[in-house]
């Protein structure tokens, strides 16, 4: 487990590869963003943006925050309070999705001395090192002194 001692700016941390399947995407897609870009191959390919059937953006995000608690293991978990991301690319059936994380900032409360404000930026990339999903995050870090009460 990291907590604020173990993190400085630049570090950098990079996650496993997660392979995207057709069945995933769609199963995804049924369940939470059932739009025909996601859920039926013949009509993706006609759509005048996706041109193919694209995992959900909400997917990616998942993956990647299935990847994120793999690589970045932060003491008392990955407690977010905001994040601003985008979708540059789609995620398609077969991508094989890794993501890698930079510290870009740390801040520490004011009104509370045993934490900060970790903000980092995650880039999900494919197989090929296409840039999936981008988002910069903000999350509360514990230093070691912290007790739960």
């Amino acid at each position: 487990m990291l907590y604020l001692e173990d993190i400085k700016i630049g570090d950098r941390f990079i996650s496993r590869e997660y392979e995207m399947t057709l069945e995933e995407i769609k199963q995804f897609a049924h369940a939470y963003d059932p739009q025909v870009f996601h859920t039926d191959e013949d009509q993706a390919k006609a759509h005048p943006i996706f041109q193919g059937i694209a995992a959900s953006g909400w997917h990616t995000c998942a993956v990647t925050m299935r990847l994120w608690t793999e690589c970045f293991p932060v003491a008392y978990g990955l407690i977010g309070s905001e994040s601003n991301l985008r979708w540059p690319r789609p995620t398609r059936p077969g991508d094989k999705v890794h993501v890698e994380v930079e510290i870009v900032a740390i801040t520490p409360s004011k009104s509370k001395t045993d934490r900060a404000i970790v903000s980092y930026v995650t880039q999900a990339l494919n197989q090929n090192h296409d840039v999936l999903l981008i988002s910069t995050t903000k999350i509360v870090v514990f230093k070691k002194e912290f007790k739960p009460a």
